[in-house]
């Protein structure tokens, strides 16, 4: 096989190659020091989802860190957005008008201070509930109607603590332990939601 052979070969290939469909968000900050605060629950749960799926988040493209693969039958781009998190529908929206991902196939993993560490809780679609980061996705997606896992991260020790910074303080370690030993799960709840069987998920999952 010539060069010239070798490349038609591989031009095939990629045009033959089945277009994105899906996207699944993790919410969160980037950088070092936010790592294991509870705001970046979504970060931490779509990391390890692409360490099972065999697939790593590193391009950088659409102000985010992204990565592909097959979730559930559907070509998926795994995304995370660098923006910072009130920021985070920047880089959603980007992605989703390149690939023309319609918003019934996106899914959203984020920290939520209403549940604590350990558990989660599935939804079809929702308002942001005070959370910024959804926040920002439902004004750059101009709609609330993307399904979403609301991963839990414990509730504000005092009444009088600002959210903002209740969300920016680390877990314990047991408390990661707990976030953590849920991973699989909320894995196995992404496929079920990709697949379109987000009341078998909810059935399976939401206690």
């Amino acid at each position: 096989m010539d060069i010239f052979e070798l490349f038609k070969k591989i031009e095939k290939k990629e045009d033959t190659k089945t277009p994105i469909t899906h996207m699944i968000v993790g919410l969160g900050n980037p950088g070092d020091k936010y790592t294991t605060t509870r705001h970046n629950a979504g970060f931490l749960t779509l990391a390890y989802a692409a360490k099972k799926w065999g697939c790593s988040i590193t391009t950088s493209k659409f102000d985010a860190l992204v990565g592909e693969v097959n979730v559930g039958g559907n070509r998926t781009l795994l995304l995370l957005p660098q923006t910072f998190m009130n920021n985070s529908g920047v880089a959603v929206s980007k992605a989703a008008k390149f690939y023309k991902i319609p918003v019934e196939n996106i899914t959203v993993v984020y920290d939520d201070t209403s549940f604590e560490p350990g558990t989660f809780k599935i939804k079809k679609k929702g308002s942001a509930g005070g959370h910024n980061g959804v926040k920002s996705l439902i004004e750059y997606l101009g709609t609330e109607e993307f399904k979403r896992i609301k991963m839990g991260v414990g509730k504000k020790p005092h009444p009088e603590m600002i959210l903002a910074d209740w969300v920016l303080t680390h877990f314990t370690q047991e408390e990661l332990k707990k976030v953590e030993s849920r991973f699989d799960d909320a894995c196995d709840a992404l496929v079920l939601m990709n697949k379109g069987e987000t009341d078998k998920a909810m059935n399976n999952f939401n206690s």
